[in-house]
């Protein structure tokens, strides 16, 4: 059997028992959901009397940019979902075509509206940024898309300006990118994909090459789910 193809296997397998053995803990309000990361700043105020404390976390910015499909996209036309990122090129000779692969995988498994999940998968949405946007034009991102299989409608591969692009990698999903100089094999950029809240907090990174790993993104997807929904927790899942 093929990687991916055991790739998508274990995380459809897993997905159910998981569901499952998160609401059970749920309940039992034991659950630990997926940390956040960065602060943009501590606030410091009195309620009733005593000192407390409110951070307010990092959040990606609103970026617009255009998609495979040719339509100018961000954050804003995502109202409510969680989002898992990544970076790659479609020329890239190296990690790429495995970390597509790799979301492939979790896109199968989670299927929209599935009858056979026990969640409702219409709450994650998939976001691939092209890290070399000069060369990877609409009808580039179009044809990569098809070729690995890319539900359109939840899954977004992204081009625009490059500086723009540079900027959200390394200074808000804080992810290391160099510039290659044009060359394929020089662009060293990151394996890892980035979870975001609805509110576009990170809450994780995960090697996209690594079966285990992804297993746990997977996981936080569902513990993420149940945050939004904490107070109307049941109306997630069938009977």
């Amino acid at each position: 059997m093929k990687k991916s193809a055991l790739l998508a296997l274990c995380i459809a397998i897993l997905l159910p028992v998981v569901s499952y053995f998160i609401v059970k803990s749920f309940s039992d309000d034991s659950y630990a959901m997926p940390r956040r990361f960065y602060y943009d700043t501590v606030l410091t105020k009195i309620v009733d009397g005593k000192t407390a404390t409110d951070t307010v976390w990092h959040k990606i910015p609103a970026l617009p940019l255009v998609n495979q499909l040719g339509d100018t996209v961000s954050f804003e036309d995502l109202p409510g979902k969680v989002i898992v990122a990544n970076f790659f090129f479609t020329r890239c000779p190296t990690i790429c075509p495995r970390l597509t692969t790799s979301m492939k995988g979790l896109q199968d498994a989670l299927k929209l509206k599935s009858q056979t999940r026990m969640i409702d998968t219409t709450f994650v949405h998939f976001l691939s940024y092209s890290i070399d946007p000069q060369r990877d034009s609409v009808p580039v991102l179009k044809n990569y898309a098809d070729r690995y299989g890319v539900n359109h409608d939840v899954w977004w591969m992204l081009t625009g300006d490059k500086k723009s692009i540079y900027d959200l990698v390394l200074n808000e999903y804080k992810l290391a990118l160099v510039d290659g100089e044009h060359v394929d094999s020089a662009f060293i950029h990151s394996e890892k994909f980035v979870l975001l809240d609805k509110d576009r907090v990170i809450r994780g990174y995960y090697n996209g090459l690594d079966t285990a790993s992804m297993a746990t993104l997977a996981e936080d997807i569902v513990f993420l789910m149940l945050e939004k929904d904490k107070k109307k927790k049941r109306n997630l899942f069938r009977k």
